[in-house]
């Protein structure tokens, strides 16, 4: 790792006493192993570009997630490196917690406490278990995420840019409280810096903020705006990016908007929510998501105040603008406007 520093990111902490704080993480592959029962088939708890998650048991009886990283993982060395030196400083109940890692016999291993509800996405897009998000679990869902984005945008000692923020990084615990997770694309940024700019757009279509999709322009405002499509996932039960792989005529933005200025838009609201709960509250989240996908990053809100705006209901919103509509993917599964990579 020493050997090998990331190259192309803003790395304003990356100092030996950093990888003293990782090397202090080391665990042995024989421990992860014997956890893991050898990573048996039947402990793998997800499968995904970066390799395979499973489930294993310390000796002490603490419940872990072991993240291990194939040979062909599209999370490289400098990835792996960036993940391990961010989330070892980032401490929050928001955000996943890094217990280990392991980096013998060619293995890359990072091992985080065990969230037993998985992820957000296998829930609220799962016909069957969206049933167990009623109104208060999801309202507690989308103020969790926004504290975490608060504490990694505004209140901890680093500033980052998560950069790959979508419902299948969120992970719920056993009271369905959310946890930020998969640092491996986030960037730090220094002193006075407030953006940066790629030429490698990386991210999941349908999250990322246009910006960052056309330019390759990332700030802590691309990570509000997939807050916000994330908020209206969450109230309407339906995903953003269905449209491009569907042949939907339209993103749930301009689905939003269009009720929205029609006066309807309670009418988008999931119906499995039933009727036992404000639907005020529901339509004030889903006007906060659409002031959060705007298409100018600058008025977007900063998360402390989308963290005061769905705290209380007395602060006042703003009349929302026409959220940004992608243009549509093209049969081949490419952006008509420009090719982006999915992590």
């Amino acid at each position: 790792m020493k050997r090998r520093p990331q190259t192309g990111a803003t790395q304003p902490y990356s100092s030996g006493e950093n990888m003293e704080s990782v090397e202090s993480m080391l665990i042995d592959i024989s421990t992860l192993r014997a956890a893991t029962r050898g990573f048996a088939e039947s402990n793998k708890l997800g499968q995904g570009g970066f390799g395979a998650v499973y489930k294993g048991t310390l000796p002490d009886g603490d419940e872990i997630a072991v993240k291990r990283l194939a040979k062909s993982s599209t999370q490289g060395v400098g990835e792996l490196t960036n993940e391990l030196l961010l989330v070892a400083k980032l401490q929050h109940k928001n955000l996943v917690r890094l217990v280990s890692v392991c980096l013998e016999q060619e293995e890359r291993l990072l091992v985080y406490e065990f969230v037993p509800n998985r992820s957000l996405d296998q829930v609220l897009f799962d016909t069957e278990k969206r049933g167990q998000l009623d109104w208060g679990k999801r309202y507690k869902i989308i103020s969790g995420i926004a504290r975490g984005l608060q504490y990694l945008h505004e209140d901890s000692q680093l500033k980052v840019v998560h950069r790959d923020l979508k419902a299948s990084n969120v992970l719920l615990d056993t009271n369905m409280n959310p946890k930020i997770s998969d640092f491996g694309l986030a960037r730090l940024f220094g002193g006075d810096q407030t953006q940066g700019v790629t030429s490698r757009v990386v991210g999941t279509y349908g999250y990322m903020a246009p910006e960052y999709v056309m330019r390759g322009n990332y700030s802590v405002k691309s990570d509000v705006f997939s807050f916000g499509v994330m908020v209206l996932e969450i109230v309407t039960g339906k995903k953003n990016n269905d449209c491009y792989t569907s042949r939907l005529s339209e993103d749930l933005l301009t689905l939003v908007w269009e009720h929205w200025t029609a006066g309807s838009v309670s009418e988008l609201i999931d119906p499995c929510l039933g009727d036992g709960f404000s639907r005020t509250d529901a339509q004030r989240c889903m006007h906060i998501g659409l002031l959060c996908t705007q298409g100018d990053p600058a008025g977007r809100p900063a998360m402390s105040s989308v963290v005061m705006m769905l705290g209380s209901d007395t602060v006042s919103l703003q009349a929302p603008p026409k959220p940004v509509s992608y243009a549509r993917r093209n049969g081949s599964g490419t952006s008509s406007t420009m090719s982006t990579a999915s992590a």
